[in-house]
């Protein structure tokens, strides 16, 4: 099977950053490639230059997905200047400038968010690649490659069992991930219209969903709808910000979201996401 290929020009764009630093958990770096799947298609990608090159198993007549998933036409630099000119920012832009937020499916997004309760990140990896291969579609692939599958449906997953989510390591996840997927199935929450929502009603719907809490609803707002505002906490982000900014006394929770809510300005979860980046590779590399 010939492989079909695209070449993007490219500027202030880390491509491993972006698909390392906890978004997505369906990415693999092999043989200087990040292989992964974007709804339908298998795809992979690296960087050559100042060009981005894609490569997938089956013809594409539109690249399109491509561009809005990995969101090639955001100007980067007009967003970073809106950031806070402070040391621990300026330190994180300096690791890993280029670092990009991904446009990803809603759906998709969502259950991921819920599989990370508690869990890390190879572990969420795990979780997803068992799902997929289970309940997922098998996609083209070149001769030789290991199968690759697409995210299964909400519909797909609403028709299981919980016996059927817990056999992919979901453990107490799995009701949640189940009950999301029917909620979704029979519109008791609509994904789609959460596009013409503002933030606080959108986070309002997605917290109807069991299992969601407003740190994987602002995950979802964040990675899955663009809303750049919407400013991600858990424990390590917390940590970061207390760390970073409070490292002589410490702040309440209170006083932490209160900062986080008016410091970093109208892409809060750019800055956000950098944040977290910067400070998983500096305690990656002191240790």
């Amino acid at each position: 099977m010939n492989l079909h290929q695209t070449s993007v020009p490219i500027e202030d764009y880390d491509l491993d950053a972006t698909l390392s630093s906890g978004q997505a958990f369906r990415w693999k770096h092999i043989d200087g490639w990040w292989e992964g799947v974007i709804g339908q298609h298998w795809v992979r990608l690296r960087t050559e230059g100042k060009n981005l090159l894609a490569e997938t198993a089956a013809p594409v007549a539109d690249w399109t997905w491509l561009h809005h998933y990995l969101q090639l036409d955001v100007n980067l630099s007009a967003i970073v200047e809106t950031f806070p000119n402070d040391e621990p920012m300026q330190a994180s832009l300096d690791s890993c400038r280029g670092l990009r937020l991904l446009r990803q499916d809603p759906w998709e997004c969502l259950a991921s968010f819920i599989c990370s309760s508690t869990k890390q990140i190879i572990q969420i990896q795990q979780i997803m690649a068992a799902l997929c291969k289970t309940f997922g579609d098998s996609l083209p692939v070149p001769i030789g490659h290991a199968p690759a599958y697409s995210f299964p449906t909400a519909q797909r997953i609403a028709n299981l069992t919980e016996a059927d989510l817990r056999g992919c390591k979901m453990g107490f996840r799995a009701p949640y991930v189940l009950g999301t997927a029917r909620a979704v199935v029979s519109g008791e929450v609509s994904l789609e219209a959460l596009h013409q929502m503002k933030l606080v009603q959108a986070r309002e719907q997605l917290l109807k969903f069991p299992g969601v809490g407003v740190k994987i609803a602002d995950c979802v707002l964040l990675f899955a709808y663009g809303f750049d505002q919407a400013f991600p906490i858990d424990v390590w982000i917390m940590k970061a910000v207390q760390q970073l900014y409070f490292p002589k006394r410490r702040a309440s929770l209170k006083r932490l979201r209160k900062f986080t809510e008016t410091h970093f300005g109208p892409h809060a979860g750019y800055a956000q996401q950098y944040l977290f980046h910067y400070m998983r590779v500096k305690n990656r590399t002191t240790k």
